[in-house]
């Protein structure tokens, strides 16, 4: 019988990911908008999303197994070390806009290796209107 791995999951986002998901952000909006994402995502409850459903909602493929970040994320999962909730901009349905996976894609795609059903917690946010 495998041995099943349960992952762990950090309450909140390290400091870092803030920067990261603002470095990503700044590639698809104006630094405006990127500073008032940021505050919303760093204020956000935490959500529990699928894997799955967060790779179809970003309209992104699953990174093999073996690709570098991928892999570093399952050698902590190993380790016992606990992952950082993922940051998520709300995608739009009326406005074929995908989500954004602001920062923690690859630690998407090590949790939908381990089990695509996992629930993974993750900061969500809408984008402001004035975005709109």
């Amino acid at each position: 019988m495998a041995k099943t791995v349960t992952m762990k999951w950090a309450d909140t986002p390290a400091e870092h990911d803030y920067p990261a998901a603002a470095s990503f952000l700044r590639l698809t909006a104006a630094p405006a908008l990127v500073e008032v994402l940021t505050a919303l995502l760093s204020q956000a409850p935490t959500v529990q999303q699928r894997a799955k459903d967060i790779l179809r909602a970003a309209r992104l493929q699953l990174l093999p197994a073996d690709d570098p970040e991928v892999a570093r994320e399952l050698k902590k999962v190993a380790k016992g070390k606990p992952l950082s909730p993922i940051l998520l901009v709300r995608g739009e349905l009326g406005l074929d806009r995908a989500l954004q996976i602001a920062d923690g894609y690859h630690r998407v795609c090590a949790s939908h290796h381990l089990n695509e059903d996992a629930e993974i917690p993750c900061r969500l946010v809408d984008l402001p209107a004035i975005a709109v």
